[in-house]
């Protein structure tokens, strides 16, 4: 894998064969931790060599996420782009788009859509633009201006991914695309790495140390795994959590939080806590290497956002089997099978939250039950190669405009 500091390549350049496969630019904001980006990562890595070549365009940076990628022939460009409005980025898009000479540009969500025109301008063969979620300033996709971004740009697209059936149905009737040029795909988990464990917590403790006794046969691990920010709500589950140790007896000896993950509203969630004196019953161990051991280790999974495309964090859970309790909001309603792979609760409501978590605490009949199903689920309709072959139909119908 090659990676740029700036628009200009780095490393040994390839040799090139006589025909080499089509090249896929994906253009995204930054490569870092997210479900986003995740998904990238493992389309890249599971597509056939022999079917496409790829290449990053990151309009911010990248993090060491990008060592996740193990192919050793996927270039990634940083453009640097400062924050609020950067015009400098679209000369630099342009530069960097008629160096790399792509068969199809993929761009993701609002915040790359414009490099739909770039990508025109570059002379890039076919476009593909997907959808896979909408941040806490526009959480139902209705502000006015960026709708009208969208609907400006929308001829432009050759086709649209949505990853949820929320997201299609958003794309045709607020955005005006037409269906025949729309694919909806889920995303797809890694069920070998993300499995069911086998009780023996310890093993977490190589990973880094938990605090002292927060991993026991009588502790009941509530998990979390996300992005730190506004749209997934941590501060709601820390106030359902705190519901939690003020109503039930004895829940300080039994109950503990493992949110995995940072953002800016880690330390709130932290300072929370503090104040309520239950500092100690909690984990932020930050970004992570070893989330699957950690889902491993958690009796519950709980998702507090106030919007989603389709989470990966859920279907991680789900291929762990845990059950997941999630707000009934975008695609979380399309993965979650409530009274079946767990719980569905309105956005925001920290004492319906605290009453699933507390229903699955008394009942691990419920816990198990609800787990194997949503491995079962996870197995039938979830795989990493159902997601691939899905998006080889969209490059290979776009290249045949």
């Amino acid at each position: 894998m090659q990676a740029s500091a700036s628009n200009q390549p780095v490393g040994t350049k390839p040799v090139e064969s006589a025909v080499q496969p089509p090249l896929i630019v994906h253009v995204i904001h930054h490569l870092g931790v997210g479900g986003l980006e995740n998904g990238l990562v493992n389309l890249i890595n599971h597509i056939p060599p022999q079917r496409y070549r790829h290449a990053i365009v990151c309009l911010k940076g990248y993090s060491d996420f990008r060592q996740r990628i193990i192919r050793d022939n996927v270039e990634i460009v940083a453009l640097h782009k400062r924050e609020g409005q950067d015009f400098n980025v679209y000369p630099n898009l342009f530069k960097t788009l008629r160096r790399l000479k792509p068969d199809i540009v993929h761009t993701r969500n609002l915040g790359t859509m414009e490099g739909q025109l770039i990508a025109v301008l570059a002379g890039a063969r076919a476009r593909v633009h997907g959808e896979h979620g909408r941040d806490v300033f526009d959480l139902y996709g209705k502000n006015r201006k960026y709708n009208l971004l969208r609907k400006a740009i929308r001829p432009f697209v050759h086709h649209f991914i949505a990853v949820s059936k929320d997201l299609e149905g958003w794309l045709v009737n607020t955005v005006g695309a037409t269906p025949e040029r729309i694919n909806q795909i889920y995303n797809g988990v890694d069920s070998v790495r993300f499995h069911p464990g086998d009780g023996e917590r310890v093993r977490v403790a190589e990973f880094g140390e938990p605090p002292e006794g927060f991993f026991t046969e009588n502790t009941f691990v509530i998990g979390s795994v996300g992005r730190m920010t506004e749209v997934k709500n941590f501060p709601g589950l820390i106030r359902a959590f705190l519901l939690l140790l003020k109503e039930v007896p004895f829940a300080r000896e039994r109950f503990r939080l493992l949110v995995i993950g940072e953002g800016n509203s880690r330390q709130v969630c932290r300072d929370m806590l503090r104040e309520a004196g239950a500092e100690a019953l909690a984990w932020f161990p930050g970004e992570r290497a070893d989330i699957p051991e950690l889902m491993r280790a958690m009796n519950l999974f709980v998702l507090p956002s106030l919007g989603e495309g389709i989470s990966n964090t859920i279907l991680e859970a789900m291929s762990t089997a845990l059950p997941v309790i999630a707000t009934r909001v975008g695609g979380n309603v399309e993965l979650v099978k409530a009274g079946h792979t767990g719980t569905l609760v309105p956005p925001d409501e920290p004492v319906a939250m605290a009453g699933a978590i507390l229903e699955y605490y008394r009942n691990p009949d419920l816990i198990a039950g609800h787990g194997r199903a949503a491995r079962e689920q996870i197995e039938a309709n979830f795989s990493l190669d159902a997601m691939t072959r899905n998006y080889l139909r969209v490059y290979d119908k776009a290249l045949c405009l």
